[in-house]
């Protein structure tokens, strides 16, 4: 799955693999499991597995053919740091990347871990930027310490869906922040407070600070379609991005 992107923070989507498997609370109702699902049904190419973890070496050279610089979103289907996907994989997708300078990439991951692992014996492009998922204390904060130790232009937070209050967060050499409550039937409810604490320290700290969506609960604590809740955090729509540190 690829091309145009209805993701408030990028532009295009790029899936050089496919398929997950859960490892904390914020996977719980996964977004790209439920369309891995229904994109099996429909036969799409690339996904007669499903949610099971894929290669999808035949989207290696999408990137490739566009000469438009565009702002990438790496493996919204997937985690690019997953565990199965071989170094070698990683490097493939990275030298990608290293020969379309033009563009941007935003890889994000929940397997903060093997960040510094990976990039002990590599350089990161100048022009990947580098995430983790943050969802709560117990899994997502930790994982902000294995991102700051990776050597890279920008380094960003997901906190989607937001499922209780961080408090204190530690955002030294921290670039960017998202924040949104979680959608679908089953969403679980984000609270304002919260996300007022997280933007308050961004800030403080002078990190940009990206409002993506309430999601299933609104502001006011009832339940509505995502669409009606809206993005908009007391009155006005946050939609900062850290083009500055990046310089274009």
């Amino acid at each position: 799955m690829g091309g145009k992107s209805r993701i408030e923070w990028t532009e295009q989507t790029w899936n050089p693999t496919s398929g997950c498997s859960k490892i904390s609370p914020g996977c719980k109702f996964c977004y790209a499991e439920i369309m891995s699902t229904r994109l099996k049904a429909m036969k799409t190419k690339g996904y007669e597995k499903g949610f099971e973890l894929t290669l999808q070496d035949h989207r290696l050279m999408q990137p490739l053919k566009r000469k438009k610089p565009t702002l990438y979103f790496v493996n919204s289907m997937s985690d690019l740091f997953h565990e199965a996907i071989p170094d070698s994989y990683l490097d493939e997708v990275f030298s990608i990347i290293r020969q379309t300078p033009q563009h941007t990439y935003q890889i994000l991951s929940k397997r903060s871990e093997r960040l510094p692992d990976y990039f002990s014996t590599r350089k990161c492009p100048v022009n990947a930027w580098l995430g983790v998922s943050v969802e709560d204390q117990k899994y997502g904060l930790p994982r902000i310490a294995h991102l700051r130790q990776v050597n890279t232009q920008i380094r960003f937070l997901s906190i989607e869906p937001l499922l209780e209050d961080l408090g204190e967060i530690d955002l030294k050499g921290i670039h960017w922040v998202i924040v949104g409550g979680e959608s679908g039937p089953k969403a679980r409810p984000m609270q304002q407070e919260w996300v007022d604490r997280i933007r308050d320290q961004c800030e403080s700290a002078n990190i940009a600070f990206f409002f993506k969506q309430w999601g299933g609960w609104g502001a006011d604590g009832k339940k509505r379609t995502k669409k009606d809740n809206g993005r908009e955090l007391h009155g006005r729509v946050w939609d900062e991005m850290p083009l500055s540190e990046q310089g274009i």
